[in-house]
Formats: C-alpha cells, sequence, structure tokens
C-alpha cells in the first residue's frame, strides 16, 4: 500500500502544477474577454478576430454593427469576433445610439445631395401653356434632323461622294 502512494503522488502532483499553471490563467483570460464582449457599447473601436477596425455603430445581443472604413461600411459580426477593444466610446446607452445613428444618416445624405441632380426645362410663367407647348415641339428632335451632319450641310459633296462610288463600282 505504501508503494502505491509513493507512485500517485508524482502524479497528482503534476496535475496540481498544471492546473495552476495553464488551465487557471486560461479561464482567468476567458472570463476578462466575456465581460469585455459584454460591456461592448456604441461608439466603441474594436478590432475583430479578422482584423477589422472600425467604431460599433448598433448592439443587440449576439450581435453588434460596425462601421468600418472612410465609406462608413456598416457590417454585422457576432460579439465573439471581437478581439478587443482600442478605445471606448464616451457614453454607453440608447439615446448616444440614436444620436451617432442621425450623425451617420446626415452623412449619408449629404453624400446623396453631392450627385447632380438632371434639371428640366421650366415653361416661362407669363407664356400661355399653348405657346408652351409649340416651343417645346420647336426644340424638340426630329429624327430627320439626326442625319450625318456632312450630308445636310454639303448636298453636292454627298452626291459627288456617289457618284464616284458608281462610277468606281462599274
Amino acid at each position: 500500500m505504501n508503494g502505491s502512494m509513493v507512485t500517485l503522488i508524482p502524479l497528482i502532483l503534476l496535475i496540481v502544477i498544471m492546473y495552476f499553471l495553464m488551465i487557471r490563467p486560461q479561464k482567468k483570460r476567458e472570463k476578462e474577454t466575456t465581460a469585455m464582449r459584454n460591456s461592448l457599447g456604441v461608439g466603441d473601436e474594436v478590432v475583430t478576430i479578422g482584423g477589422f477596425c472600425g467604431r460599433i455603430v448598433r448592439t443587440k445581443d449576439e450581435t453588434v454593427i460596425i462601421q468600418v472604413g472612410p465609406d462608413k461600411t456598416k457590417m454585422e459580426i457576432m460579439r465573439w469576433g471581437i478581439s478587443k477593444v482600442v478605445s471606448e466610446g464616451k457614453e454607453h446607452n440608447k439615446a448616444s445610439a440614436d444620436e451617432f445613428d442621425e450623425i451617420g444618416g446626415a452623412e449619408e445624405k449629404e453624400a446623396r445631395k453631392a450627385k447632380p441632380k438632371r434639371m428640366k426645362k421650366a415653361a416661362p410663367v407669363n407664356e400661355e401653356p399653348e405657346a408652351a407647348e409649340e416651343k417645346a415641339e420647336e426644340t424638340a428632335i426630329v429624327p430627320e434632323q439626326t442625319e450625318a451632319p456632312e450630308a445636310a450641310e454639303a448636298p453636292e459633296a454627298a452626291e459627288a461622294a456617289e457618284a464616284a462610288a458608281e462610277a468606281i463600282e462599274e
């Protein structure tokens, strides 16, 4: 009996050392990362496990939506996909989320407004509607006017070219 205890003591000692050197620190790191992921809030700048850097726009139960890049592309990722928090936002509440969305929405509206719009010609106010219609008809493109400019400007040159082509064929 004494001999079997002597052989088990090194095995038990090895398991205790492994627990304190490997298992306990790993559990401590897991607790810290879980607490970090649960405390994510709007405005936090984060890095994902895939290497994307962005700012949190909205949080949900299991996912977060982050804005990435200068064009403010939004991506929805799982909370476990967050590697670390680079800098924390000023406030972690619903009001700051709404404010952040309004700012993002204003930037998107400005980007949309930056595109030039096609303007329509408006009829002069002092003219009668019939006169405005006649004027619009005059300025409209008619299929007859879409001929080649050479033929419209110099009919003699076109006729000479046709005569030369006929002479070559004969």
